[in-house]
């Protein structure tokens, strides 16, 4: 397949795109600042047989440009992967509506810019696939994690709609939910831009920090819960023949993940039968190419 994923150079991205490539697909991973500070990064990927290609989700034009860079390389685009995001932590109160605005700018306009750009072959093709990387945490709130939690259920329910939407057209889509996991994307969470909220909560405002290095030494402790996993998981996914693809995959060994399948296997069937007495069930499965035999 021919497989252009966002968020390359971050951690889950690497491993995704290495794995990708061993499993023979061709791929193009997209970044910021390809010429500057993740150069070593594109660098690396160019090294192990990728293509790299230079998009900021949180611009149309950027985003129009590097679609348009690797349809030229890859002649089309198979599947998309929507990889690129950013993680939030504090105080909810303390988040400005700039904060918000910042961090769904690139968790969830920047999927739909994508989608928008790349879906229209998809749709004239009859085939394709978009895989949007989501998180447990759009299936449940967490405290300290409020912008983050909001942004990811806002993706679910994006995502919800192209499947229904996209379905009569080929074009499948596919949730992948990771849990917790210790890799950049840590290290890079926002957070407030303000702290002018903290005195209010009294002891309880550095309770974010207190949480957040609780949870970074729980991890350390549970080396199951590895980001190749979430790699492992997405290649599976890849892999799998046009219409069999499972609308949500959860990957997680720390005790969310079974708890999370549960709720959404019930989801999918409430929706099932929502959409069976609207007359619509069949929104629900995406339609498969016929292909004359040879």
């Amino acid at each position: 397949m021919n497989i252009l994923i966002t968020g390359a150079n971050s951690g889950f991205g690497q491993l995704i795109v290495g794995d990708l490539l061993k499993a023979g697909h061709r791929v193009i991973g997209s970044m910021r600042d390809v010429a500057g500070r993740n150069s070593e990064t594109a660098s690396t990927l160019r090294a192990l047989g990728a293509e790299i290609v230079e998009i900021d989700v949180t611009s149309d034009a950027s985003v129009e440009s590097g679609v348009a860079a690797a349809l030229a390389r890859l002649g089309r685009i198979d599947a998309l992967i929507n990889n690129a995001g950013i993680g939030a932590h504090g105080l909810q109160e303390n988040f400005s509506a700039d904060d918000f605005r910042r961090l769904f700018d690139i968790n969830l306009f920047g999927v739909q810019r994508m989608i928008r750009v790349v879906v229209p072959d998809m749709r004239t093709r009859g085939e394709g696939l978009i895989l949007n990387v989501s998180s447990l945490l759009g299936r449940v709130t967490m405290p300290f994690y409020g912008p983050y939690n909001a942004s990811k259920w806002a993706l679910e329910a994006l995502s919800e709609n192209y499947r229904a939407e996209l379905s009569a057209f080929g074009v499948e889509i596919a949730l992948v939910e990771p849990g917790g996991f210790p890799t950049t994307f840590m290290a890079n969470l926002m957070h407030p831009g303000m702290r002018d909220r903290d005195a209010g909560y009294g002891a309880m405002a550095a309770a974010p920090e207190v949480s957040l290095a609780h949870f970074e030494g729980f991890l350390a402790q549970n080396p199951q819960q590895a980001p190749q996993i979430v790699a492992d998981a997405i290649v599976a996914v890849i892999g799998m023949e046009h219409g069999t693809r499972p609308f949500r995959t959860e990957v997680d060994r720390i005790g969310m993940g079974t708890l999370v399948k549960d709720y959404n296997d019930h989801l999918a069937r409430v929706t099932a039968s929502i959409y069976a007495n609207l007359g619509i069930e069949g929104m629900l499965n995406v339609r498969i190419r016929k292909t004359d035999p040879a």
